[in-house]
């Protein structure tokens, strides 16, 4: 299960003053940083504990291209029989896997629905909600 968050990523960061260091600004776009293409990118919410086996854990923030190019083994945001999903796309099989402990692989056969939304380029651990975020879980 996906959550789909309507929200733009932009943001900024810059250096920290530390008292070891000569201090010194870095100037960060988080956008630049995160999303290659922003006309084709949509940011979702995992849930659940299927893909711990590659790092992504229930509340991480996915972002997601629907324009990157396709490999065999990506991870895929797809609808499958109505439902968004996180997994491994197995290309070459036609097989979602999960790589979390108790989770087995589903073949696709030819009854399933099955539509890719996009490849999951990156992940955020989010250890703080913030209010915007909060508000658009709702």
């Amino acid at each position: 299960m996906l959550r789909i968050i309507p929200v733009v990523a932009q943001a900024g960061i810059t250096g920290f003053e530390s008292p070891a260091a000569e201090y010194r600004e870095l100037g960060l776009d988080l956008d630049a940083l995160l999303i290659d293409h922003p006309t084709a990118t949509f940011i979702g919410q995992a849930q659940g504990d299927s893909m711990t086996g590659v790092g992504i854990f229930d509340g991480d923030l996915l972002i997601v291209d629907r324009s990157a190019a396709p490999t065999s083994l990506d991870v895929v945001v797809a609808n499958l029989n109505g439902v968004f999903v996180c997994k491994l796309f197995d290309r070459k099989s036609m097989v979602l896997i999960s790589p979390g402990k108790g989770h087995n692989p589903y073949v696709l056969s030819e009854g399933d629905v099955f539509e890719e939304e996009g490849i999951v380029v990156r992940s955020v651990r989010m250890h703080r909600y913030t209010r915007m975020l909060r508000k658009c879980l709702r």
